[in-house]
C-alpha cells in the first residue's frame, strides 16, 4: 500500500511556532507530527510514502531521509508554488507504484487504526473512502446514506446550507483514493480535494466514509497543539 502526505503549507496559524519550523516537524508528545504520522501508515501496512515539501524542506528531508528507518521507503517532491491538496496529491501519486493511495494531511495527529479504512475501500470498490467525525463547527459536511456512501460533501457551507440542528459529519483529512480521483485536476494552479475534488466525485455514487473509532487532532492552533500533546502523553499511541 502507498501513502502521500501533504506537508508543504506554512502553518501560519501557529505564529512563531512555525516561523522556522515546518508544522509536520512541531513536537507532538516528543515526536514530530509527521513522524507520528508515518509511524501510523507503516502500522497499516504502507510501504511507500511521498511528502510534497516548501517551506524549510531540509527540516523534513534531513529527519526522514530514504525512511528505512521506519520500515518504508520514503520519497520527496518539492513544490516551487504550492499546489493545494489536490494538486499536490497529484503531483505525489506519479512518484508512487500504481494502485489505490492513502492520502494524509500533514497536520492531521491520530491513534486510527487505518487498516478498516484500506479494507472498506477495497471491499465497496470505491472510488475515494473518506475518515469522517462528527464536528459541531464544520469546515466539510457530509451527509451518508444507511450504507456510508457520500451524498452531499460541502465546503465551508454557508449558514442555512446544512441542518444546523444535528452535528454533521465533516471529512477528517485522511482518504484512500484511486487514481481516478485526480483525472481533471489541473497542473497548472492549486486545486483543493475538499473544495475541487470530492463535491464533484460524489454524483459517482462511488465516494464513501468510514466513521473515526480513535483520537483526532488538526493541529491548527497553539491550544489544539497542546490539546494534542496531553493525549499522546496520556494514552497509547503510535
Amino acid at each position: 500500500m502507498t501513502a502521500t502526505v501533504l506537508c508543504a503549507g506554512y502553518g501560519t496559524r501557529l505564529a512563531d511556532l512555525t516561523r522556522d519550523t515546518p508544522k509536520p516537524m512541531l513536537p507532538v508528545g516528543g515526536v514530530p507530527i509527521l513522524e507520528r504520522i508515518v509511524r501510523n501508515l507503516v502500522r497499516a501496512g504502507v510501504t511507500h510514502v511521498a511528502v510534497n515539501l516548501h517551506f524549510h524542506p531540509d527540516a523534513i528531508r534531513g529527519h526522514f531521509g530514504d525512511g528505512k528507518r521506519w520500515g518504508c521507503r520514503i520519497v520527496y517532491a518539492h513544490e516551487p508554488a504550492l499546489l493545494g491538496t489536490a494538486g499536490g496529491g497529484k503531483n505525489l501519486a506519479r512518484l508512487l507504484p500504481p494502485g489505490p493511495c492513502l492520502i494524509h494531511y500533514g497536520d492531521i495527529v491520530t491513534n486510527q487504526d487505518l487498516t478498516a479504512l484500506l479494507a472498506f475501500h477495497t471491499a465497496r470498490n470505491a472510488l475515494a473512502t473518506l475518515l469522517v467525525h462528527k464536528r459541531a463547527k464544520p469546515m466539510s459536511v457530509l451527509t451518508l446514506d444507511d450504507e456510508n456512501r457520500v451524498t452531499r460533501f460541502q465546503e465551508r457551507p454557508a449558514a442555512g446550507e446544512w441542518d444546523a440542528s444535528a452535528v454533521p459529519w465533516v471529512f477528517s483529512g485522511i482518504a484512500v483514493c484511486e487514481p481516478d480521483v485526480f483525472a481533471d485536476v489541473p497542473d497548472d494552479r492549486p486545486s483543493d480535494l475538499a473544495r475541487d475534488v470530492f463535491p464533484k466525485l460524489v454524483g459517482t455514487g462511488c465516494v464513501f466514509a468510514v466513521p473515526l473509532t480513535g483520537e483526532r487532532f488538526a493541529i491548527d492552533s497553539p491550544e489544539r497543539l497542546a490539546q494534542a500533546d496531553a493525549a499522546v502523553r496520556a494514552g497509547d499511541w503510535p
